[in-house]
């Protein structure tokens, strides 16, 4: 009895697909001009930024203390909106369009190597989180108004702030939770 010789394949050729599963995959397009409108996004709030920026520089010999540290926040709190754009714009894109191709890029992200629709889940939790600690910081320190005519918040409205802040972090640590449960002792999906 022979043995039949050991034939190389030749690489593998994508299967051209059916209409409907072709349809339905290239529907993933569709997300395009929502990713170029978070672009569009990202630059208003680079426009934000420089306006708050210059507003900040104008009145360094008028403003106390106080009120330079709330105009840093907002500056803060722009930069992690921006940052949870990037996020959303590149690692979106990459999960559910299309590849990028950085692979070789010496400023590809790192954490767009190991993206994916659960990593990309607790990243965009963990900038909510910030974002709304930073929020949080703003009104904790306006909170000294409570009362006065200068006040901006009510003492419900910091209350409920606090909340929201606290449901945050109970959602992100779901999501974890969630994530971990979910994958297989061996760490392979």
């Amino acid at each position: 009895m022979s043995v039949p010789p050991q034939t190389r394949s030749a690489p593998s050729v994508p299967s051209r697909l059916r209409p409907l599963p072709q349809l339905i995959f290239a529907s993933r397009w569709l997300q395009l001009p929502l990713y170029l409108g978070l672009i569009v996004a990202q630059c208003v709030y680079v426009a934000l930024f420089l306006k708050e920026l210059w507003h900040l520089v104008s009145h360094t010999l008028s403003f106390n203390e106080q009120q330079i540290m709330l105009v840093v926040l907002g500056l803060i709190d722009v930069v992690m909106i921006s940052n949870l754009l990037i996020m959303v714009i590149v690692g979106g894109y990459e999960t559910f369009v299309s590849r990028l191709e950085l692979q070789n890029h010496p400023d590809q992200p790192e954490w767009l190597s190991h993206v994916n629709a659960s990593v990309l889940k607790i990243k965009l939790a963990m900038a909510i989180i910030g974002i709304s600690s930073i929020h949080l910081l703003r009104t904790f320190i306006e909170a000294g108004n409570l009362g006065s005519e200068k006040a901006t918040y009510t003492e419900a409205g910091v209350m409920w702030q606090a909340l929201i802040h606290g449901l945050f972090i109970l959602s992100a640590l779901g999501i974890a939770l969630v994530d971990r449960l979910s994958v297989p002792p061996n760490g392979k999906h």
